[in-house]
């Protein structure tokens, strides 16, 4: 059976992580945009990391960070993914030298396909509600914009919760699902229960998913 991987993203208190990995994520994402509600340090989430076991990987989440930002994230979770949501090039993405995901803005006339082909040395495209400022805002676009053929793993991300994320991962399909706000009691502090529930939902879909292909 295709097991949709599940990234919780916005991370901030330990009980959160501790919370994350019982629920059945495989990747816990740290935001370091200091604008953001959901804001860590490195040094922050270095302390964070250190509870993740193994194949549970950290995510670093990046808008238009100087340089000096990247290299101290890097140094503090050597480890870690990159993911880059703001106006960056496929050469700043690249320039750190590490595997990356690139974040979509998805809208009308927006071209995935093109999109794809200006960052083909992603490991995969996040695909994100397009709204004011960076990020989703926990708000949902409109998956028939998304065309079959994106020649990438794709991350599904943008207003998921437990409700809709099975009807996201069966009309998607996409390789991993992404949620920050639709798991959250309160802007940077996760609810274990709907953690709990969120991951529950991508394990029926992958369920569902795996009856109707035999």
């Amino acid at each position: 059976m295709k097991r949709t991987r599940i990234k919780i993203c916005g991370l901030t208190r330990e009980a959160d992580v501790d919370a994350a990995i019982e629920a059945g994520a495989d990747a816990i994402g740290f935001v370091f945009y200091e604008k953001s509600p959901r804001a860590v340090t490195p040094a922050r989430a270095a302390e964070l990391a250190r509870r993740l076991p193994p194949f549970v990987n950290p995510v670093g989440l990046f808008v238009n960070a100087p340089q000096t930002l990247l290299a101290q994230a890097l140094q503090a979770l050597p480890q870690m993914l990159l993911q880059f949501h703001g106006d960056e090039s496929a050469t700043e993405c690249e320039r750190a030298g590490r595997a990356y995901l690139r974040a979509a803005r998805m809208g009308p006339g927006f071209d995935l396909l093109d999109f794809s082909l200006q960052f083909s040395s992603a490991q995969g495209l996040l695909l994100d509600a397009h709204v004011e400022g960076y990020g989703g805002g926990g708000k949902v676009f409109d998956w028939s914009l998304i065309p079959p053929n994106v020649p990438c793993p794709v991350v599904l991300s943008g207003g998921l919760h437990a409700g809709n994320v099975t009807e996201g991962i069966l009309r998607v399909r996409p390789w991993a699902v992404d949620v920050s706000s639709g798991v959250e009691e309160a802007k940077g502090l996760k609810s274990a229960v709907l953690m709990r529930q969120f991951c529950a939902a991508v394990r029926e879909a992958d369920a569902r998913a795996e009856d109707s292909s035999s």
